[in-house]
C-alpha cells in the first residue's frame, strides 16, 4: 500500500472515529482532511488552500437554490399549508381502512413538492396527522411508521436538496435531475399506499375506518389546497418551460408560499421570523458540511484514491450492474451512521468517476449520471428510516412520545421492503428515471 493510500484510509478511519464521538459531521470531515492535506503537502500549501476554498465554494451561484428552497419549505410549514393538505387528503380517503395513514402519505408527497427536506416533511405532517390518527384509534406502530416513511417523500419528490447537491458535485443539470426524480418519487408514494392497504388488510386492528364526509365538505377541503397546486405548477412549469432557472424558480416559489401563508392568515410576523431563522440555520449547516467535505475530498484527490478506485473497478471481472448494486448496498450501510447530505458530499467525488467508467445499459455519460443520481437518492432515503439511526424515526417519536421507538422500527419494515423493490426496478429499468427527461429535454 502506497503512502498516499495509507493517508487516505487513515483519514476515513479518523472521520468515523470522530463521528462515533459525536463530533459535528462538518468538523469530522474537515479535521482529518486538513491533517491529511498537510501530511501530503506542507503547512504553506494547506494555508493557501484554506485561504481560497471557502470563497470558491460559497460563491457558486447554483448553491443559492438551496436556501431559497429551504425558505419555501419554511414558509409552507409556518403558513399552515400542511394542515390543509392533510385535511384535503383525509376528506377523500379517510373513510377507508387505513385511510388516514394514506392521507398522511399523500399530504407528505404534496408538501414535499414545496419543501425539499425529509426531516421537515416528517415533523410538519406528524404534528398535524398524528393527533388525528390517535383520536381515531390508529395503532401507534402504524401511525409513526407511516409518518416517518412518508417524510422521505420530502426529498424524493422535487425539489430535493440532496439532488441539488448531487447536481452541483457532478456538474449536471438540476432541472433534468428534478424531472428524473418525479416518476420514481410517485412510485415511492404509490408503493407506500399499497403497503398501508396490505398491512391494514391483514392487520385490521391497526386502523379503524372513519366516517365519510359529505361531498360538499370534500370539495371545500380540496379547494383550500389550491395555493400549493398553483405554486407547484408555476415553479416547475416555469423551470421546464424555460421561463426561469431552478434558482429563479426557487425564489418564485418562496415568494409564492409567503403570499399564500399571508393570504390564509396563518403566517404572522413571528412565523416569518422563524421561517428566515430556520432556513438560515439549515443553510449554514449544509454549507459547513460542504466545506468539510471539500477539505477531505481535496486531500483524497492528492492521495489519488478516486483515480485508483476507478482503475481498479475497471479491471474487475464483474458485471457492471453488480458493481452498482454493491455501491447502493454500501450507501444503505453508510446511512446507519451518516445523514444523506454528508454521504453524498463525501462519497460522490470518490465513487462517481468509477461509475462513469462502467458500461451500463449503453447509456451515454449524461443519462448515466442522471440515472445513478436517482438511484443514490432512492437509497440514501432508506437510511432516514432504517435502524439503528433513522433520523425521521427520531423526529416522529419526539412528537409521538407515547409510542416506543422499537414499535416504530417494526412498523417501517414493510415500507423498507417497498423501497427495496423500487430500487431494484429502477436499477433494472433505467427508462423509469429517464423517460420524462427524454420527453422534456429532447
Amino acid at each position: 500500500m502506497s503512502s498516499g493510500t495509507m493517508v487516505g484510509v487513515s483519514m476515513f478511519g479518523a472521520m468515523l472515529v470522530l463521528m462515533a464521538l459525536r463530533v459535528p459531521i462538518a468538523a469530522a470531515m474537515f479535521i482529518p482532511g486538513a491533517v491529511g492535506y498537510w501530511a501530503l503537502t506542507n503547512d504553506v500549501a494547506l494555508l493557501n488552500m484554506l485561504k481560497g476554498s471557502a470563497v470558491a465554494r460559497l460563491s457558486v451561484y447554483d448553491l443559492s437554490v438551496i436556501p431559497l428552497f429551504l425558505l419555501m419549505g419554511q414558509f409552507a410549514t409556518q403558513g399552515g399549508l400542511s394542515k390543509a393538505l392533510f385535511q384535503a387528503a383525509a376528506a377523500f380517503v379517510g373513510h377507508v381502512r387505513g385511510g388516514l395513514a394514506m392521507a398522511a402519505v399523500l399530504a407528505a408527497a404534496a408538501f414535499g413538492a414545496v419543501c425539499g427536506s425529509s426531516v421537515a416533511t416528517s415533523a410538519t405532517i406528524a404534528q398535524v396527522a398524528y393527533p388525528e390518527m390517535k383520536a381515531h384509534g390508529y395503532h401507534g406502530r402504524l401511525s409513526t411508521a407511516v409518518l416517518a416513511t412518508g417524510g422521505t417523500l420530502g426529498i424524493l419528490i422535487p425539489p430535493s436538496v440532496p439532488l441539488v447537491v448531487y447536481a452541483i458535485l457532478t456538474e449536471q443539470n438540476i432541472a433534468k435531475l428534478f424531472a428524473a426524480a418525479l416518476v420514481p418519487g410517485l412510485l415511492a408514494m404509490a408503493g407506500y399506499l399499497v403497503v398501508i392497504a396490505l398491512v391494514c388488510r391483514f392487520r385490521p386492528g391497526l386502523a379503524a375506518p372513519a366516517e365519510p364526509l359529505p361531498w360538499p365538505a370534500r370539495w371545500r377541503a380540496l379547494l383550500r389546497v389550491w395555493p400549493i397546486a398553483l405554486i407547484f405548477v408555476v415553479v416547475f412549469g416555469g423551470i421546464y418551460g424555460g421561463v426561469f432557472t431552478p434558482t429563479e424558480g426557487a425564489a418564485v416559489g418562496a415568494l409564492g408560499t409567503l403570499v399564500a401563508g399571508l393570504a390564509g392568515r396563518e403566517l404572522g410576523v413571528e412565523g416569518i421570523r422563524r421561517s428566515f431563522l430556520g432556513a438560515a440555520e439549515t443553510s449554514a449547516m449544509v454549507f459547513m458540511i460542504f466545506l468539510g467535505a471539500d477539505m477531505i475530498n481535496s486531500a483524497l484527490t492528492l492521495t489519488q484514491l478516486p483515480a485508483r478506485l476507478a482503475e481498479w473497478v475497471g479491471t474487475l471481472q464483474v458485471a457492471p450492474l453488480a458493481i452498482v448494486g454493491a455501491v447502493l448496498v454500501f450507501y444503505v450501510i453508510l446511512g446507519c451512521v451518516m445523514d444523506e447530505l454528508s454521504m453524498i458530499l463525501l462519497t460522490i467525488p470518490v465513487l462517481f468517476p468509477a461509475i462513469m467508467g462502467l458500461d451500463l445499459w449503453g447509456l451515454g455519460p449524461q443519462e448515466k449520471a442522471i440515472w445513478f443520481g436517482i438511484l443514490v437518492l432512492m437509497v440514501v432515503e432508506i437510511g432516514l428510516i432504517a435502524p439503528p439511526v433513522g433520523l425521521n424515526v427520531y423526529v416522529v417519536n419526539s412528537i409521538a412520545k407515547d409510542v416506543p421507538m422499537a414499535e416504530t422500527y417494526k412498523g417501517v419494515l414493510p415500507f423498507l421492503a417497498s423501497d427495496a423493490i423500487r430500487v431494484l426496478l429502477l436499477l433494472a429499468f433505467p427508462a423509469l428515471s429517464l423517460w420524462l427527461v427524454r420527453l422534456l429535454f429532447p
